[in-house]
């Protein structure tokens, strides 16, 4: 063998399969990362009709309660959207008259009128929705204990167009209803985010629940579930 091949060559058995374990190993890591919610979620941003709502200007100047919107998110499974008719209260034209409105702001808000005119829905474009494998996510449950929109959006309340703040992957669920003791805040403070940002954020750091926290926690009958069929078709 000495006679046909280099003595070099006996290493090329070897750095081929170095070779071969490291590109598995990048394709599995590459894979794992950018085929994952983390990447391809966090971030989405799709441009909404009129150029979406600003939760900045309602929420976060304005003082509007997320349940002025969505009316049903303490009872039921979807964090409803307004109808037209809700959107129309505010922005008729009538009420932007009042408001002494600028022309800019009634041509941005326009598409309202007009929707309301024909009695047509707007087509708002969904940022948050789970797998169609799994359960609807129940909005009235986590919210009735003691989770906060923060833990889900984080500060949607400075937003001027709404995007994904957190991964709603299977790993992240889980991380919370194993350590649900990580974003339980009092009931009356759910829709308070400035407040929940800075509660959770010294409990991270140590500082230890509130006696109101703790009185949701200790409420809350069981663990949050873990199998899969708390979640899964």
């Amino acid at each position: 063998m000495s006679l046909l091949f280099p003595k070099w060559t006996n290493v090329l058995p070897t750095v081929f399969a170095v070779a071969a374990l490291g590109g598995a190993a990048t394709a599995i890591g590459g894979f794992w990362y950018y085929a994952t919610p983390k990447f391809w979620r966090v971030g989405y941003m799709p441009t909404q009709p009129g150029g979406g709502f600003s939760h900045q200007i309602h929420v976060g100047k304005l003082g509007m309660d997320c349940r002025y919107c969505h009316t049903n998110v303490e009872k039921s499974y979807e964090a409803n959207i307004p109808n037209v008719s809700t959107c129309y209260g505010c922005h008729s034209d009538g009420k932007l008259a009042k408001l002494n409105s600028t022309p800019s702001h009634k041509e941005k808000t326009q598409f309202i009128r007009d929707a309301y005119s024909k009695d047509a829905s707007i087509d708002w474009i969904r940022v948050h929705k789970v797998p169609d494998y799994v359960h609807n996510f129940p909005h009235h449950v986590h919210v009735n204990a003691g989770i906060s929109c923060y833990s889900c959006h984080g500060r949607i309340d400075t937003m001027p167009i709404v995007h994904h703040v957190e991964s709603l992957s299977m790993s992240w669920c889980l991380d919370c209803h194993r350590a649900p003791e990580n974003h339980v805040v009092p009931k009356d403070k759910i829709y308070d985010l400035a407040f929940v940002q800075e509660e959770l954020k010294a409990r991270r750091e140590g500082s230890p629940m509130t006696p109101a926290a703790t009185a949701v926690l200790d409420a809350i009958q069981k663990a949050p579930p873990e199998n899969c069929g708390a979640c899964h078709y």
